[in-house]
């Protein structure tokens, strides 16, 4: 019997009076990657904000590692082994790439194991090479590989990636698909956000549509084929 990481369970979020998600159903097993497809506005970010706790107001039921979170604070939610890259990556301008990756403390996390920052420069050699410069002279692939490798140091499990691939060029595309296929071989758990479709289509175990903040359509990577002309349907713009 595969170990549930995440289950998310009609799960509705706000911002303010808006009520974005309307009752989202979720789970994903350990050691899976689960892509989120959606067109924009469809909810996809927001349910990656909600399961951190960076919403206004949630109601249902989220349970990391069998946990219920719906209560907790976004620290506490974290410390379960949760780490979140966002897509505007969070990168501090003035602290260099070494001081960047340090940053952030570690977590409280049993399940999960920090990765040294020997194993990170080396699944990330642009990084080492660039670990004194600030984050202003990063490039946009070399910020998108420090937002990740920083969750990788603290010691979370289950990484929430919010459009990884937007905007970088093909060869480092192709090296954070060479990362996620790495992480995926160690037991990392992984959500994503893409709208990069070919990226996303070989790395992932299950494919989740959402759209108007509820989920439409639910498979297993093996029936992508079949469901190929729906997602057509559904992600056309």
């Amino acid at each position: 019997m595969a170990e549930v990481a995440l289950e998310i369970t009609n799960l509705h979020a706000w911002y303010g009076e808006s009520h974005i998600l309307h009752g989202v159903n979720l789970s994903v097993n350990k050691g899976q990657v689960v892509t989120l497809l959606g067109r924009n506005g469809a909810g996809r970010t927001t349910t990656l904000r909600a399961i951190m706790g960076l919403t206004g107001s949630r109601k249902g039921s989220i349970k990391v590692h069998g946990v219920e979170t719906i209560d907790l604070p976004t620290h506490r939610i974290a410390h379960l082994g949760l780490g979140y890259c966002p897509e505007e990556r969070g990168i501090f301008a003035s602290l260099t790439t070494e001081e960047n990756l340090r940053l952030p403390p570690l977590l409280k996390n049993p399940r999960g194991k920090p990765m040294s920052e020997a194993q990170i420069y080396a699944m990330f050699p642009n990084l080492a090479e660039r670990k004194t410069s600030p984050g202003t002279r990063l490039s946009g692939g070399e910020q998108q590989m420090l937002a990740v490798a920083r969750i990788l140091r603290i010691g979370a499990d289950i990484l929430l990636l919010d459009e990884i691939s937007e905007g970088l060029a093909p060869v480092i595309v192709q090296a954070l698909a060479r990362m996620i296929i790495a992480l995926k071989a160690e037991g990392f758990t992984i959500v994503m956000v893409e709208q990069n479709f070919r990226f996303a289509a070989p790395l992932a175990d299950h494919f989740v549509v959402i759209e108007h903040g509820e989920v439409v359509e639910s498979f297993p990577a093996a029936e992508l084929a079949a469901k190929q002309s729906k997602l057509d349907e559904l992600l056309s713009v």
